[in-house]
């Protein structure tokens, strides 16, 4: 049922259309975080791309510079830079929201020398201080897109790219908010294809593929064929491989809360006001990223509102290896939410998919202790 647009996307890092964007004049930015704005990046003769690394079989290039104790996301993604994997790209976008990330940049401007590259410094807090920080970081970028590339990233562009945003997200909520039917007729894995799609390819190639298909899913037979509806909660996740694991064995995913996911990714951004502080309120204080020490109790709050709303029976706890953050974050949240009632199967993974033998044999155990 889902156009085959959405997994032609994820099979390569970079999907033809992002040449085809350059090709029309357009400069190819990559970004590797939550808390860089898709707005910001996506202004009028630039295309912004979410870096994965599907198809990595292992990174001895990178290893060589990147400690194997960081986390494999950054490795996997030196080991395309210096592959010339992604030498498509115009310029790159980070922020400072992880030593790992940080230590990717530094090795990626010293052994590749990218045309652009650009850091966004990130508070640790989220209050009025913080905010005032970040709108000041995300000037800076503004000022250096427009400087290099030479494009509009003035109040008015910017309030364009958020209104393009918001028509786009509400696409998706539309399929999104069908998850919480008793029986949804969609699968996590294909909606976490269309997450992913919508974060590696030019947007207007999709709002087609996207309306044509909530028109079919409105009057489309529920999913019955599954022993749990859980909630996937975590770390960077890009590969839909990984929920299609978790469903083999009937864990039917209708929520998901992780980087790239749909909470709280899919939320709208204000279009009153400045768009800049809007843009910086928006994602400083909606991505909920566990480097935000102070937040711990609003990010409980939302799976647990999600896990309502959504009538799961678990959580699946995803934390890649050696991510430091959420490796603080995991224990202190599954104590949480096993304190709230909800049951909680805690997964330490890989980047790349891997182990599935043993991840089968975990989630089989974690169905049948509920009951499933």
């Amino acid at each position: 049922m889902l156009p085959p647009v959405f997994q032609d996307l994820l099979d390569r890092p970079l999907h033809g259309w992002a040449g085809e964007s350059k090709a029309a004049g357009n400069r190819i930015i990559g970004t590797t975080c939550s808390y860089i704005p898709r707005p910001l990046v996506s202004v009028k003769g630039l295309t912004p791309v979410r870096l994965r690394a599907p198809g990595v079989a292992g990174t001895p290039m990178a290893d060589t510079y990147l400690s194997s104790v960081l986390c494999p996301y950054t490795r996997s993604l030196l080991e395309l830079a210096l592959d010339g994997s992604l030498d498509v790209l115009d310029g790159w976008v980070f922020t400072a929201s992880c030593d790992h990330l940080r230590r990717l940049c530094d090795n990626l401007e010293y052994l590749v020398n990218p045309p652009f590259v650009h850091m966004l410094d990130l508070p640790h807090k989220t209050g009025d201080e913080a905010l005032a920080w970040y709108v000041e970081e995300l000037e800076g970028l503004a000022g250096a897109l427009a400087a290099r590339f030479g494009v509009d990233t003035s109040r008015p562009a910017l309030a364009a790219a958020i209104r393009e945003q918001n028509e786009y997200l509400a696409r998706v909520r539309r399929i999104g908010d069908l998850r919480r039917r008793e029986y949804p007729p969609i699968s996590g894995t294909d909606f976490h294809r269309i997450l992913v799609a919508g974060e590696t390819a030019p947007r207007d190639r999709l709002a087609g593929p996207l309306r044509e298909l909530g028109e079919t899913l409105e009057r489309a037979e529920g999913i019955r064929d599954f022993r749990a509806r859980v909630l996937v909660v975590g770390s960077q996740l890009d590969d839909p491989g990984y929920i299609r694991l978790l469903e083999s064995m009937g864990a039917l995913v209708v929520a998901d809360r992780f980087c790239l996911g749909s909470i709280p990714g899919l939320e709208p951004i204000p279009e009153q006001g400045d768009p800049l502080q809007a843009l910086a309120a928006h994602t400083l204080r909606k991505t909920a990223c566990p480097r935000m020490m102070e937040a711990f109790p609003q990010r409980v709050r939302t799976i647990l509102d999600a896990a309502g709303s959504h009538r799961v029976d678990g959580v699946v706890l995803e934390v890649m290896k050696f991510c430091d953050v959420w490796g603080v974050e995991a224990s202190p949240l599954a104590a949480a939410l096993r304190e709230a009632g909800l049951p909680v199967l805690r997964l330490e993974r890989e980047y790349a998919l891997s182990g599935e033998g043993q991840v089968r044999t975990r989630v089989q155990a974690f169905l049948e202790s509920m009951g499933r």
